[in-house]
Formats: structure tokens, C-alpha cells, sequence
């Protein structure tokens, strides 16, 4: 409901000086008080309304800024609520169109023959101790905003640090912890939306998504990698690259190595938060030289012809 005009809920004019305005509150005041007329809801109301209309004509500032316009009959300075509460409150008053906080020293102890202690703020529920816009007034958390970071395989499992976009167009930086799994979620304090009348901010939580990698995959604290290797190179034994997490490292292949022989690499998996590393294992994958490749068909072909084997009968499948 729209506040009438506070020189209209008062009865004075425009031309009233403070002395007037406040004589006819403190009238108005006493008639109306709840606590001269308990159980009515309606005189709540009009007391509301006495003291909303005296909140803005009792204070110089805010009548000179209603007179100009420049502020509604709830006391609103051009529609943001709470500005000019903020703003007195750091003067030790507050002011959001309602009547909850002014000091009544003035007032109310020669109202009610001095049963109010000096200095004593009116308050709500229309008695003691509470302010019937307390719920109004009260901080409010800001919400907690939701965004995706995208990260590398190797980001996640060495750890790092990322800048990152929210919604509200503010770039952070974060720090993504060693081991990131896909799908975890990063709770970065006072990073979310503004609080509201001085309530703190929410959260910013950061979804990591893991891309994929083309040779590695994890398994807890260890990678795990399949490594092609030639004929030769498993036959004869040879030294070979292999990718690790922080570059590429030499390996022996045993001789006489088979598709599915499984290499170890100690301390080349991901860390742990002290710092301890899984392992990586490598598994060898023997790859033929291409069929068109004539030479090593024949040689195969005659291979084949002095030293007949079969592994499956080694292996006691047939």
C-alpha cells in the first residue's frame, strides 16, 4: 500500500515550522499509541503511519529532499530502498520509511509520564524490545553462484592454478588442487552474489570438468598408458620414449616382450595433498609393420617355416 503524504497523516502544511510538525506529532503520538489502545490493529496502523510521516518531516534533510521530490511519501530516495537507513545509520539513526528507531527522549518519556528511560529507542510489537520491521532490516546473505571451470587431464592430476569468469563478469583466479577428480566442486568464500543491507556475500562454486586425454588414464593416485612398441623392439629389447605427466622419459623394454607386458614408473603418478605420487604403468602394445610392406611378409613367411610354435598349445588352450 502507497504511504499518503506525510504533511496530509501529520495535519500541517508545507509552511509548518519543525516546532509545529513535532507538536502535532507528539499529539498524534499520544492518541494513537498501542499501547494506550491494545488489541486495535487499526490504530497500529495509523501509529505506523504517524511515525513513518514524522521519520521523513522530522528530519530537515528528508523534508528538504520530499519537498524537492526527491523522495517518495515511504521515505524511498528514487526507488532504492534502504539507502538513505544505510546511509543515517552511520550517523546513529536509521531511516527506511518506518518509525523503529528514532530516540524517543524528547517524546515519549513526557508522553507517558517518564517510564521511558532517556535515549530509549521506540520499538516493536508495539511494547518492548522488538521492531516490527526487524525482519525488513535484517542482513541477508548474497546466493552462491554456479559456474564450470574447464581443465586439462594434466592440470587436474598436478594441480595449478586457473583463472576463471563468474556471471557477474568478475575474473579470479583458482587454485585447483592436485587429483582433481571430474565433477568436483570448488567452494570459494564471498565470491558469490552481494549481500543485502550489509548482509555478506554468497559463494562462487566452480565445477572442474576434466578433459579427456589420448593416452592417459587414472586410476586413484596412478596412471595408467598403453605404449605401442615394433616386433623388434619387443623382441630384441630397446630403449623407448614413453609420455609421463611431466614430459616425455626413457624406459627399457625387456627383451622378448609380448602386447599386454606391464612396465612400472615409480613416483610418476599424481600426488597426493603431502605430496606423495602414485605410479605410472605402462602396457606395452606390439604393432605389425603394415601388410603391403612385402620384405616382412616374406621374412615372416620364412620365419615361420624353420621355427614352427604355437602359444595357444603353450598356454593350454588347445
Amino acid at each position: 500500500m502507497a504511504m499518503r503524504d506525510p504533511y496530509t497523516v501529520l495535519g500541517v502544511s508545507h509552511t509548518s515550522t519543525d516546532d509545529e510538525i513535532k507538536s502535532a506529532y507528539r499529539n498524534l503520538a499520544k492518541k494513537f499509541h498501542p499501547d494506550v489502545n491494545p488489541g486495535k490493529k487499526d490504530i497500529e496502523q495509523k501509529f505506523k503511519e504517524i511515525n513513518a510521516a514524522y521519520d521523513i518531516l522530522g528530519d530537515t534533510d528528508k523534508r528538504a529532499k520530499f519537498d524537492r521530490g526527491e523522495m517518495d511519501s515511504g521515505g524511498n530516495e528514487r526507488q532504492q530502498q534502504y539507502q538513505q537507513w544505510r546511509s543515517n545509520r552511520s550517523r546513529g539513526a536509521e531511516a527506511s520509511g518506518d518509525f523503529a528507531d528514532f530516540v524517543a527522549e524528547d517524546i515519549f518519556a513526557d508522553l507517558f509520564g517518564g517510564t521511558r528511560a532517556r535515549g530509549t529507542r521506540f520499538t516493536g510489537n508495539w511494547g518492548v524490545g522488538e521492531d516490527p520491521f526487524a525482519a525488513a532490516k535484517q542482513r541477508s546473505r548474497g546466493s552462491d553462484i554456479q559456474q564450470a571451470l574447464h581443465v586439462s587431464f594434466v592440470e587436474a592430476a598436478m594441480g595449478g592454478r586457473k583463472r576463471v569468469s563468474l556471471p557477474s563478469g568478475k575474473t579470479i583466479e583458482v587454485a585447483v588442487p592436485p587429483g582433481t577428480e571430474n565433477g568436483r566442486k570448488l567452494r570459494l568464500k564471498g565470491q558469490g552474489q552481494g549481500g543485502q543491507r550489509e548482509g555478506s556475500a554468497g559463494d562462487a562454486i566452480i565445477e572442474i570438468h576434466v578433459e579427456p586425454h589420448p593416452f592417459f588414464t587414472a586410476k586413484g593416485q596412478d596412471i595408467h598408458l598403453e605404449l605401442p612398441v615394433t616386433f623388434y623392439e619387443a623382441s630384441l629389447g630397446a630403449a623407448v620414449t614413453t609420455p609421463t605427466l611431466e614430459g616425455p622419459v626413457e624406459i627399457k623394454i625387456p627383451k622378448g616382450s609380448n602386447s599386454g607386458t606391464v612396465l612400472r614408473l615409480r613416483g610418476k603418478g599424481i600426488p597426493d595433498p603431502q605430496g606423495a605420487r602414485g605410479d605410472q604403468y605402462v602396457k606395452l602394445k606390439v604393432i605389425l609393420p603394415d601388410p603391403s610392406d612385402e620384405s616382412f611378409t616374406k621374412f615372416a613367411e620364412k620365419w615361420a617355416q624353420n621355427h614352427p610354435y604355437d602359444p595357444r598349445k603353450k598356454a593350454g588352450m588347445v
